[in-house]
């Protein structure tokens, strides 16, 4: 058992640098695919006797094989690359959510409101454009006026927040719950949306509170401003 894995580790790890650096890197749909069945493999012929171990080094070889010619393949031809990894999404475009983009990734907007998080981006107005990339991370272009000089940076006093930016609608559903925790009402939140021309909360798709008590927006299928 100690000699086949420690074969099986050697193999894989001459393996995985003949794949190259892409496979630990992007975690895309083919290379998740591909990572697990590496793993599943090596672990079968380190701890299971009845297994062939040559039977086992020969099907890491050939999903060594079948991984570059993918990955050749998917290198020469811009379908065979949406066929493999499935292509980026436009999520933002102009700081409008496209819901419908959104339901293509089986994105929510809770979800998205988390990976802009992990950004240090707390309100759904400071971004531009957001792409969902193919390995699962947003990539983010804040507007012009978000990216601009800090308060440090010109020797200014900023007021404190005056609320955690919060989602208050999601398709269409009032979240009551953050309302309250907010202490404000729903009253107050439909006068908010009726100084905007909007007498239907179904027709708001997300609906954020900002930290100066002023709302994001997002109409359902709204295009974006050209």
């Amino acid at each position: 058992m100690i000699l086949r894995a420690s074969c099986a580790f050697f193999a894989i790890l001459i393996l995985a640098r003949i794949i190259g650096k892409k496979q630990v890197s992007q975690l895309t749909f083919f290379h998740y695919a591909t990572g697990i069945t590496f793993g599943s493999i090596a672990a079968e012929i380190s701890t299971q006797v009845e297994t062939p171990f040559l039977d086992g080094i020969v099907s890491l070889i050939v999903w060594t094989v079948l991984t570059v010619a993918v990955s050749y393949i998917s290198f020469r031809s811009k379908n065979a690359r949406i066929l493999f990894d499935d292509k980026p999404q436009i999520v933002i475009n102009n700081g409008v959510i496209l819901n419908n983009e959104l339901r293509k990734a089986r994105l929510h907007p809770d979800e998205l409101a988390m990976l802009l998080r992990e950004q240090s981006i707390f309100s759904f107005d400071e971004v531009q454009y957001a792409v969902f990339e193919t390995n699962g991370e947003l990539s983010v272009l804040k507007k012009p006026l978000a990216r601009t000089a800090t308060t440090a940076d010109v020797s200014v006093s900023a007021p404190s927040p005056q609320y955690l930016p919060m989602e208050l609608i999601t398709d269409g559903q009032i979240i009551r719950k953050n309302l309250n925790e907010l202490q404000l009402t729903e009253d107050w939140l439909r006068k908010k949306l009726a100084k905007k021309n909007i007498h239907d909360v179904n027709k708001v798709y997300y609906a954020q509170i900002l930290e100066n008590g002023s709302l994001y927006i997002s109409i359902k299928n709204a295009s974006p401003p050209s």
